[in-house]
Formats: C-alpha cells, sequence, structure tokens
C-alpha cells in the first residue's frame, strides 16, 4: 500500500514516514501544488494532507483533487483545532481529521480504518496456500496444523 504526506515542515513528514514504513510505502510533497501533482496520479490509498502550507493549503488541495474525480481517502493532520477549521476541511472531501500533537498510534489506526472503509477490506490481511498461512499485519508465519 501507497501513502502520499503532503506537509511542508519536512521533519514532521519525516517523523511520520517513520510512523508508516513498517507497513506503508511513502512519498512525500512539500507544498499544496505538488501534493495535486502527485495526487492526480491516482497511485495511493491515502493521503495525510496538513492545512498551511505554501503555494495551495490543504483545503484547495482537497478542492482541486475532488474536481478532477480523484477520491482517495484524505486525513487532514493539521495544527488547526477549531470547529470551523474541521467543518472546512470535511466539506471540502477530507474522510478524517486528526489534530497536532498526535498520537503516533492513533494515527496508524485512523490510516488503517480510512482504508478499510474505502477499499471495503474488512478481513484479517492474511494469505493462505495449502498449509501456509501468511500474516501481513505482523509480517509472521505460520503452518496450519
Amino acid at each position: 500500500m501507497r501513502i502520499l504526506i503532503v506537509e511542508d515542515d519536512k521533519i514532521l513528514a519525516k517523523t511520520v514516514e517513520q510512523c508508516l514504513s513498517n507497513k506503508y510505502e511513502v512519498d512525500h510533497a512539500y507544498d499544496g501544488e505538488e501534493g495535486v501533482l502527485y495526487a492526480e496520479q491516482g497511485i495511493y490509498d491515502a493521503i495525510i494532507l496538513d492545512i498551511m502550507m505554501p503555494i495551495k493549503n490543504g483545503y484547495e488541495v482537497l478542492n482541486a483533487i475532488r474536481a478532477e474525480k480523484i477520491f482517495t481517502p484524505v486525513l487532514i493532520l493539521t495544527a488547526k483545532d477549531g470547529i470551523s477549521d474541521k467543518v472546512t476541511g470535511f466539506r471540502s472531501g477530507a474522510d478524517d481529521y486528526l489534530v497536532k500533537p498526535f498520537n503516533r498510534e492513533e494515527l496508524l489506526v485512523r490510516l488503517e480504518a480510512l482504508i478499510r472503509r474505502t477499499t471495503g477490506n474488512y478481513t484479517e490481511n492474511v494469505i493462505q496456500f495449502e498449509d501456509l498461512i501468511l500474516d501481513l499485519n505482523s509480517r509472521s508465519a505460520r503452518v496450519r496444523r
């Protein structure tokens, strides 16, 4: 699975990537205009989007990609914590909203839930071939007895 992080703070973007790197491939865009260009590729399973960025803010990014009929799920990750900010985010097309500072585990589970809801994949992330069982969540293998 592939995630796009659109965040102008490179240190925070790297921190978020470290949270996700065990489970996802991660790409970065460091301003809103670049974020739109990446999102338009249509290759991402989810987008993590900041609001306060140069060139285009997160709301403008959302409006642009939704106008292009790109329905990749978007989790807004921002310091803007007002109700009006959240309402604007959701009305612009966000699927979830998380305020900074955030808990890493909460970010992960929200992202997992967002992807699960949009893909309809409510099954365990398990592959089975004959007696071999691979659990992709725990990255473990076992033999069925």
